[in-house]
């Protein structure tokens, strides 16, 4: 059972691992925070891009000789395997960590997983704690991993009688809209990261994604090009055709602010929300108002 002090870790860990958001494709976004018996906080890290170190490396090398017989927790599984960097489990071993709390398991873990070779080293290891706060950062990558595709979001404006981009030809400044994404869909078909220079150059330097093309394929495409949150820029026209094959996961429609009392143009194809998606979160933002919505039992 873990305690109070590695609980309040983990929240830590949580929105620490947040700072990975956007640029560790096809990573997931992952934080780590290292304690010592008297849960005082020693060291932290987040991963922050594919082929650097991972969050837990992060966390023991600030820690540096206190992480021994400390307690590691961290927000996914570490790793099992050898690739740009070593294998997470390893890396908590050699630094002499007594206990590890873990809050998910991950999916593409080789072989038995990080938690059953710590347990086989003789580290004491407590999983599933706060998971579910956990998905606020993790579950889109773990939703991505589990499809095969991207997680898609549009956000879109929607006033007078036409549903249009938010910011036509311009997706850049993504803190406005407040969505973490890897990579932007624009509507010419071509496709640039979101943050730019993000993932190392050339990353996402793809083909131009011609209108004929499938979404489906569009979106198998990139996520073998290492995309994991796509980013819709376009009106109605562009999202159409993920509308159809029910690709989009996620939207968010600004309503600009109008008349206490007023007859709104209502020639768009839905007064709010495409069909199939619900509202999770509603607020007010520099003249709009923003909703949020998810697509029904899609994560």
């Amino acid at each position: 059972m873990a305690t109070p002090a590695e609980i309040a870790a983990m929240r830590r860990a949580i929105a620490v691992s947040a700072a990975g958001l956007g640029t560790t494709s096809p990573n997931p976004p992952v934080g780590c925070v290292v304690i010592g018996a008297d849960g005082q906080i020693i060291g932290e890290g987040f991963h922050e891009r594919k082929g650097e170190a991972h969050a837990e490396a992060q966390a023991l090398a600030a820690a540096g000789d206190l992480a021994d017989c400390a307690t590691a927790i961290v927000t996914l599984e570490p790793c099992n395997h050898q690739g740009r960097t070593p294998p997470c489990r390893q890396v908590l071993i050699d630094a002499g960590v007594r206990r590890v709390v873990i809050a998910l398991a991950d999916p593409t873990s080789r072989g038995e997983g990080g938690t059953a070779a710590l347990r086989a080293a003789g580290i004491d290891v407590e999983t599933d704690i706060l998971a579910d706060e956990a998905m606020t950062v993790l579950g889109s990558w773990l939703a991505a991993t589990r499809t095969g595709r991207p997680i898609v979001i549009w956000p879109y404006l929607i006033s007078g009688g036409s549903v249009s981009a938010l910011l036509p030809g311009d997706m850049s400044s993504l803190q406005a809209l407040h969505v973490n994404a890897d990579a932007v869909l624009h509507p010419d078909g071509s496709v640039s990261e979101a943050v730019p220079g993000s993932h190392g150059k050339g990353i996402l330097n793809l083909p131009t994604l011609v209108p004929g093309n499938e979404p489906g394929r569009v979106a198998t495409s990139l996520y073998e090009a290492r995309v994991r949150i796509l980013l819709l820029s376009g009106g109605l026209s562009v999202a159409a055709p993920f509308l159809a094959e029910k690709l989009i996961d996620r939207v968010i429609a600004y309503l600009p602010d109008g008349k206490a009392s007023q007859r709104p143009d209502m020639s768009t194809p839905w007064p709010l929300l495409p069909p199939g998606f619900a509202i999770t979160k509603t607020d007010r933002i520099a003249g709009f108002v923003r909703v949020l919505a998810e697509r029904d039992g899609s994560l």
